[in-house]
Formats: C-alpha cells, structure tokens, sequence
C-alpha cells in the first residue's frame, strides 16, 4: 500500500512538473507569435506579480537573488560531487529512491526558473516598444540634429557638475536617498507613462559588487525574486540612474534602450540635483558615443573639449574605477576571464530573446531621446 501510495505521488509531481512546463512553454510561444498578447500581459497580469510576490521580497532587507543564486552554486557542488557519490556507494539498495528524490529536486528548481522568468522576464521582451506604446514619433534626424542634442546636453550637465556635492579631490559624492528618490522621480513620470505608476519594489544592493564590478555591471534586475539590484561598489555617479534603470524593468520594460530612456527622463524631473546630474551625465555618453559614430571621431573629440572640469573629473573618475577592478588580483577570478564571459552571456541572453543586436541595443536610446527631443518632448 505505501509503495502504491508513493507511486502515485510521484506520478502525480511528475504530472505537476510537465504541466507546469507546457504552460510556460506555450506562454512563450504566445509572446512570440501572437501581436497584442505581451502588452495585455504587461498591462493586466505583470502587476499582478509585483504587487505580490514583489511586496513580499522587499520586505527582506538583502537581496534575496544573491542569496539563491549563492545556495544554489554550493548546493548544486554538494549534491551533485559529495552527497550523491556518498549515497549511491553507501545505500546501494536504495538508488532507485535516490535518482527519484534527486529528479524531482532538480526538476522543480528548474520548474520555478523557467516560470518565473518567463513570467517576469521572457514574456515582456515582446511588448511594443515604449515610443509605439506612448506615441512618440519615429523619425530619422540628421547629424546636426544630434550634434544640436549633444550641445544641450554638455550644456545642462555643466551646470549640474557645480551643483552636486563634491569631496576634497573635486569628485561627485552621492547625497541623495536612492530608495526613494528614485521611486518617486519614476512616479512623477505616471500622468504621461501610466504604466510607471503603482507600487515600486525596494532597490537593493548586492553584497558581492566586486564580481559584478569585474563583469562591468552597475546593476542587474533578478525576474526570479522581482529584484532591482545595484553595484554599491561602484563610482557613486552611477548610482542614481542605475537604480532608477533597474526599478524601470520592474515596470515592465525589458529593453535596455527603453529603460535607458526611461530612467533619463525620471532623473532629469527629479527633485534631487544628484539624480539631475547621474542621469544626464549617463546620457551623454551614449550621445557623443553615437556623434563619434556618426560624425566622426574628431567631431566627439571637439564636443568633449566643451564639458567642464567637474564633468571630466567624474568621467575619469569612473574609468579608472574600472580600470582599477580589471587590474585587480581581489575576487576569486581573474577579472579579465570574469569580464569575458559575461559580456558573451549576456549577448546571447539578448540574442535569444529577441534583441537582435544584443548589447548594443543599449545606445538605441539615442534615437528614442532625439524622437522624444524633436517631437517637443522636454525633460523638466
């Protein structure tokens, strides 16, 4: 009777398992192939999870993505090199109960993986864009016009640069309160961009930064604990435009253009002069990186002779913090090694899910802010 009773609760967690599995399977199919269904889920469901499972992450002061991705390295090299070799030497006439056990463990973290990224993640990277969402134009604008953008740019963030606190060396220092400016700069944004309304998950810093330091990453959104998390380690410039980018995802908004955009707009409205100056600062990097694309490198060059002293101390500032982390013997990794194999994770993440051209879908920001720019959208 016990045997028939366990056999039957397996059948019925492998029923459960398979279920589970076709469901988000044809989940992503439906993104995929049918128009209109991403942005329903987006706009009816996807709230759903964040005012739910959302709420009740934040509630843990950690991050609680760290925390299982860190349980889930230690205990895949435990069970997997020590416990099962000890089990199936030790209780040979129980391996069949041990492969079961292990089946089943394995198969429902793989079960909740795949259902919480597709739920929270893979789903949404197949919603119209944010400018066909919000009916912002989509035009082709000439050079002049982004060098016109440039220049309003170098512009605002000079005088920015001298309204920002500063230490003994004349570097920025962070002030403001990133939790909540933060949330509240991306709420004033609700009227135009409903969607930016409602509850905000807590931004949360990651207690291992130096690894993501090594990989180039200022923050990274967690579908699995719907977590915005952020490198805390950091050059402190950063800091306001990468938490407010991580909480747009959170929103929604996959695409790391649209979260880029997003995240300017909600900086430059921002009450706080630190968030004014990160997220402009943010965005004019992309913006001369683009007129050195298009312009030409002299044409970048010339443009950059334009940005004050305060301006030039935080973008050198910022580089050698990296600099200094690839030259760096700290961490368990070589840094180099770290750096590579993230970059090529991460393209092919994008690649599979749709962003066809992978990390430089980054910089297509540009085109979104020249549409918002030329089409009479401002930033205050």
């Amino acid at each position: 009777m016990k045997k028939i009773l366990r056999r039957l609760g397996e059948h019925k967690q492998l029923t459960a398992l398979i279920l589970l599995l076709l469901i988000c399977a044809v989940l992503n199919i439906l993104a995929w192939t049918v128009s209109g269904f991403s942005d329903w889920y987006a706009e009816h469901i996807f709230p759903v999870w964040v005012n739910t499972y959302g709420r009740l992450t934040s509630l843990i002061p950690i991050s609680v993505g760290e925390v299982l991705i860190i349980f889930g390295v230690i205990f895949l090299l435990f069970t997997v090199l020590i416990l099962l070799p000890i089990l199936m030497i030790g209780c040979v006439n129980h391996r069949k109960t041990i492969r079961r056990i292990y089946l089943f463990t394995y198969g429902w973290i793989l079960a909740f993986i795949v259902s919480t990224e597709t739920l929270n993640c893979f789903i949404l990277y197949h919603c119209s864009s944010f400018g066909d969402i919000y009916d912002i134009p989509s035009d082709e604008h000439s050079d002049e016009q982004l060098i016109a953008l440039a220049d309003v740019l170098i512009e605002r963030t000079n005088e920015l640069s001298y309204e920002v606190e500063r230490d003994d060396g004349g570097h920025f220092v962070l002030t403001a309160d990133l939790d909540k400016e933060s949330k509240e700069s991306l709420r004033s944004l609700e009227d135009e961009y409903p969607r930016l309304g409602g509850y905000y998950v807590t931004p949360k810093k990651i207690k291992n930064s130096f690894f993501m330091s090594q990989q180039y990453l200022m923050g990274i959104y967690f579908p699995f604990t719907m977590e915005a998390n952020y490198n805390q380690e950091m050059y402190e410039v950063n800091l306001p435009e990468t938490v407010t980018h991580e909480l747009v995802h959170t929103k929604g908004f996959m695409q790391e253009d649209e979260a880029n955009f997003v995240a300017f707009l909600a900086c430059a409205r921002s009450d706080s002069k630190d968030f004014n100056y990160s997220g402009y600062l943010s965005t004019l990097k992309y913006v001369l990186g683009k007129v050195g694309e298009y312009c030409g490198d002299a044409k970048e060059d010339e443009l950059y002779e334009k940005v004050n002293e305060n301006v030039w101390l935080d973008i050198k500032g910022n580089r050698k913090y990296w600099d200094d982390v690839q030259e760096s013997d700290e961490g368990l990794f070589d840094s180099k090694e770290v750096a590579e194999i993230s970059d090529k994770a991460m393209e092919t993440s994008l690649k599979l899910n749709g962003v066809e051209d992978g990390k430089k879908s980054y910089g297509r920001m540009v085109d979104l802010l020249l549409n918002y720019y030329y089409s009479g959208g401002k930033e205050r």
